[in-house]
């Protein structure tokens, strides 16, 4: 079964980047199906270039990617002290404020008014964890909370009195904090290790649902994560692309061509695809009627522009590009019933999962031979059995499904079979011909 987690509404990635001289990056989450809004429950980052991960449940609002590799020794210690907002703000005379601490430090809180009068001050050394603050206001209606840390690094909360009419103030330590109101203390902060250019891996999860998608974020941005399946891509029902219409189906969190690829000149299997900047296919049989069901057939180079390049456009259109690995393995994730999206069973050759076949595979033996087992269709991804062309022969029509992926090295593929419900993954040796599924960058 898959997991299931808690209540999750949306968390904050904030990226510390000393070594390279630039701002914090945050990276914001919510969730959509088609334009409804959808809670999450809970949603998993893994650094595919590391392999470190995190998960972040019920109110974790503050994930810290920590550059490696920096010039300052102290930097990953000191980025990493918070001052949350106090509770409750708007406060009646009295309110809490809490800090967490990476590691034993002195610090300096405090509080002035919007004047810059400072009306309380407290100095003291904390250990790292949690720690709470007492504060009493006077008369003014705005504070301004400053928590000074390490080498005169600050950070700075707004805090608003409703009540109150005693001419002084107060801040007091009162503590150790076991538990921030309406958090996990436990799980509040959590860090990952991050480099620049780093893949990142980011699973959202609602109602046993899991949708996927893979980022190295630059700059701050917000992340919609798609929950909608069954559906054209919003926004992009539909493709003109080299005098063909081209359908599309949203796959939780990805977009995919419904059908398969059928661009280029056919050419006869005696002849070769060759470099010459026209795109060039086989069809099944050496007739055109097959490459209009099921595609084209292509060679790995050919389908890749002859250019290498892991998860590059290739041949497809504008926008879109040939999956590489991960994108099939999220894929995989996301419609298989016992594994999900990240886990080890993908990154196997040969047969894996136990329905991811049957998931995609198009129903029926209009075009797949009987048994066609397992054929469910569930996400509309609609697979169908266009074969494959090696050493001067087709093989396969009706029984076998080959699409490429651009892993540049591995040459990786995924086939779906008229009598398995399982995916497999492998490697083209022999220079085979596959069909392609192009997914929208």
């Amino acid at each position: 079964m898959k997991r299931n987690v808690a209540n999750f509404w949306m968390f904050v990635l904030a990226i510390s980047s000393f070594a390279f001289g630039q701002n914090t990056i945050e990276l914001s989450f919510t969730a959509d199906n088609n334009g409804q809004y959808v809670h999450m429950d809970s949603i998993y980052v893994k650094n595919l270039t590391q392999g470190d991960a995190v998960t972040m449940y019920p109110d974790d609002t503050t994930l810290v990617l920590i550059i490696t590799g920096l010039k300052n020794p102290d930097a990953k210690t000191s980025a990493n002290f918070i001052i949350f907002q106090n509770t409750p703000n708007p406060f009646n005379g009295l309110t809490l404020i809490e800090i967490f601490m990476p590691c034993d430090q002195q610090v300096t809180l405090e509080v002035s008014n919007l004047l810059g009068r400072k009306v309380a001050i407290l100095q003291t050394k904390l250990s790292s964890g949690f720690h709470k603050f007492n504060f009493s206001g006077g008369i003014d209606k705005f504070y301004l909370v400053t928590l000074q840390y390490y080498n005169g690094q600050t950070k700075t909360i707004k805090m608003i009195n409703s009540g109150g009419d005693d001419q002084t103030c107060s801040l007091a330590y009162s503590g150790p904090s076991v538990s921030f109101p309406g958090q996990k203390s436990a799980s509040f902060y959590t860090e990952l290790d991050f480099t620049p250019g780093d893949e990142l891996l980011m699973v959202g999860y609602s109602g046993g649902v899991e949708s996927g998608f893979t980022d190295s974020p630059e700059v701050s941005k917000l992340y919609t994560v798609q929950f909608a399946t069954n559906i054209a891509c919003p926004g992009v029902d539909s493709l003109l692309y080299a005098g063909q219409w081209y359908h599309t189906i949203q796959v939780l969190g990805q977009c995919w061509m419904k059908e398969n690829l059928n661009a280029g000149i056919m050419i006869q299997s005696t002849q070769a695809q060759t470099n010459n900047n026209i795109i060039e296919k086989y069809c099944m049989g050496n007739e055109e009627y097959f490459c209009d069901i099921a595609g084209g057939l292509y060679f790995w180079n050919e389908m890749m522009s002859y250019t290498n390049e892991t998860g590059g456009q290739g041949i497809c259109p504008e926008g879109w590009h040939v999956p590489d690995d991960m994108d099939w393995q999220i894929l995989e994730g996301a419609v298989d019933s016992a594994y999900n999206i990240g886990d080890t069973e993908w990154g196997n050759y040969g047969w894996r999962g136990t329905d991811t076949g049957g998931n995609l595979k198009q129903t029926g033996t209009e075009y797949w031979m009987s048994p066609n087992s397992g054929a469910t269709d569930a996400f509309s991804f609609s697979a169908l059995p266009g074969g494959y062309f090696v050493q001067g022969g087709f093989w396969g029509p009706g029984y076998k499904a080959y699409f490429w992926s651009s892993e540049n090295g591995y040459k990786f593929y995924r086939n779906m079979d008229w009598d398995q419900t399982m995916i497999q993954k492998n490697t083209g040796t022999g220079n085979p011909a596959f069909s392609i599924r192009c997914v929208k960058n």
